[in-house]
């Protein structure tokens, strides 16, 4: 699967860089092909990223740490700002307010009670009070009024302070709080960078473990093992679907017990020059897996399962176009591999293409017809097996210009043609390494 993966890979990279890939060298044989190369240079090393699970693991710690302290000194700033029996100069000044607010409150109560009196003493004087008796109740109610109206702008004031310091203090608690919530949220990002470094540790491990594996697995070339595709049109339009259809065969007379199909469709604009295929969405369905899939990121299909000798497998397949994908040219790669339990592998020793037009939305696609494998010339595909490799796998020696493409051939089928050197170049060094060959 990994050599599928290096294949796929260098594919993709044909299509997007098709005059690059035209002055290819045969120094393939001798050296890693450039889709390797550049996948070595854009991941880092098991080493860096272990270097980078340690790094995250001691900030992680850090935070952890951090957060602990922090957690001891909020808890320690709430008890001093508590309104109760803080010791901090708000919580002292806002008891202080609010016991102010209090008394006033109090107060206001005894004038206004001294006011309600007063007038009660007024009202009783009847036609047998002197003067000096009416006077003297009239004073009283006077005063005990200014009284209380001095004890109702008291209590406003006092409220008024009671509630600033109150202000005062509930902001000092968010703060303390907001700034411990900022240790919390320090020890969550640690703890995500440190959990993302350690996944991709674990990948890089895993990765390295099944290379390892796939290696050193006698993989054969299997001519019997087929894969043909039916219903899809010579011609597409953009905006519109297409279900066709992959049937893997058998042929041989051995039991397959876990067989995959590669299935990968590329395109560009007319120039050539664009990648286009970010408009495109392959999906996929089989009998055991009836509900449509989205292809995945490797371009394989899992459904098939084992195959009998002589039996066969369908694959349904639809290819989606986005109204916006560009006209011009597409295409489509097809293989299959099977793996068994005893650790033997094989499988096509090249990838059919198949070439089609890209119509743009709205376009009549005319008279269709079913694509056919593209008879364009590709380098290396001789048939024969080269010095040191135990696959079958043409050797990739060979300039794409001695393949004896005419220069009618569309730049889709050049990089297609280049493709299939980069990748016939990478099986070629990876089957080379079983050998302790430096490749």
């Amino acid at each position: 699967m990994k050599i599928r993966r290096v294949l796929a890979t260098a594919v993709a990279l044909a299509v997007t860089t098709p005059a690059a890939l035209l002055s290819v060298s045969p120094a393939y044989a001798d050296a890693k092909p450039a889709a390797q190369t550049q996948e070595k240079q854009s991941k880092p090393t098991i080493e860096e990223l272990e270097e980078a699970a340690a790094e995250a693991q001691k900030a992680y710690d850090k935070a952890v740490e951090a957060e602990a302290a922090g957690r001891v000194e909020v808890d320690k700033a709430l008890d001093d700002l508590s309104e109760v029996d803080g010791t901090h100069p708000l919580a002292v000044a806002s008891a202080a307010a609010r016991k102010a607010a209090k008394d006033a409150a109090a107060a206001k109560t005894a004038a206004d009670q001294a006011v309600t009196e007063a007038k009660a003493a007024l009202d009783a004087l009847d036609e047998t009070a002197t003067e000096e008796e009416r006077t003297a109740a009239e004073t009283a109610l006077s005063e005990a009024e200014a009284t209380a109206t001095t004890a109702a702008t008291t209590k406003t004031a006092a409220d008024a302070a009671a509630t600033e310091a109150r202000e005062k203090l509930d902001d000092a608690r968010v703060a303390a709080v907001r700034a411990y919530g900022v240790l919390q949220q320090a020890v969550e990002d640690a703890l995500a960078v440190k959990t993302a470094a350690d996944a991709a540790l674990a990948k890089a491990i895993k990765e390295a473990e099944e290379g390892e594996g796939e290696e050193g697995e006698e993989c054969e070339p299997e001519l019997d093992l087929t894969s043909k595709v039916t219903g899809l049109p010579d011609k597409l339009v953009a905006g519109t679907s297409t279900d066709f259809s992959l049937r893997v065969t058998n042929g041989s007379d051995r039991h397959m017990d876990k067989v995959l199909t590669f299935v990968s469709v590329h395109a560009t604009d007319k120039s050539g020059l664009k990648d286009t295929e970010k408009f495109f969405r392959l999906q996929w369905s089989t009998k055991s897996a009836p509900k449509w899939q989205n292809a995945d990121a490797d371009d394989y299909i899992d459904g098939v399962g084992a195959l009998k000798p002589g039996a066969h497998a369908d694959v349904k397949l639809r290819l989606t176009l986005d109204k916006a994908t560009p006209a011009g040219n597409g295409v489509a790669f097809f293989a299959a591999d099977f793996f068994n339990e005893d650790g033997s592998c094989g499988g096509a020793p090249d990838l059919d293409m198949y070439e089609f037009d890209v119509k743009a939305a709205g376009s009549k696609p005319g008279k269709t017809e079913d694509v056919k494998p593209s008879t364009t010339p590709r380098p290396g595909n001789t048939g024969t097996t080269p010095q040191g490799s135990a696959s079958g796998t043409p050797a990739a020696t060979g300039s794409l210009a001695a393949t004896g493409s005419s220069s009618a051939t569309t730049s889709i089928a050049l990089a297609g043609g280049a493709a299939v050197l980069l990748g016939a170049a990478a099986v070629f060094v990876v089957r080379r390494r079983k050998t302790g060959s430096d490749a």
